[in-house]
């Protein structure tokens, strides 16, 4: 979430309400149809194999289209893939894209002197 502190702040009330989503979304005052959409994010980066018809039934009646779902899907699949891809090249988060206050940035991974592949 970090490095998408600031399109979260493009679209919250507040910075308590963002520090409250960043701490837990469930009691961030969001709407539920807002929850929703994040507890299917949470399952399919956690359980991807565990996504069935039954978590897009649950997404619809919360007003979500087709095309919004597909749209959710790609969007959260990619995240899930590129930052798999930068924490298996030990890719370090650019200064921009960490949390602002010091010490809550606990990942501190070495950057790679050039790329794996160039050799």
């Amino acid at each position: 979430m970090e490095s998408h502190e600031k399109d979260l702040r493009a679209v919250v009330e507040s910075d308590e309400q963002r520090a409250a989503v960043q701490a837990d979304y469930h009691s961030a005052g969001l709407t539920e149809r807002e929850v929703s959409l994040l507890d299917f994010a949470v399952k399919l980066t956690k359980s991807p194999s565990g996504i069935g018809r039954h978590d897009l039934d649950a997404l619809r009646v919360h007003g979500f289209t087709d095309e919004q779902l597909v749209d959710a899907v790609h969007c959260i699949s990619y995240f899930n893939f590129i930052n798999r891809v930068l924490d298996g090249l030990g890719v370090d988060p650019e200064p921009s894209m960490r949390y602002s206050k010091e010490g809550v940035w606990s990942r501190h991974l070495p950057r790679m002197p050039s790329s794996p592949c160039s050799s």
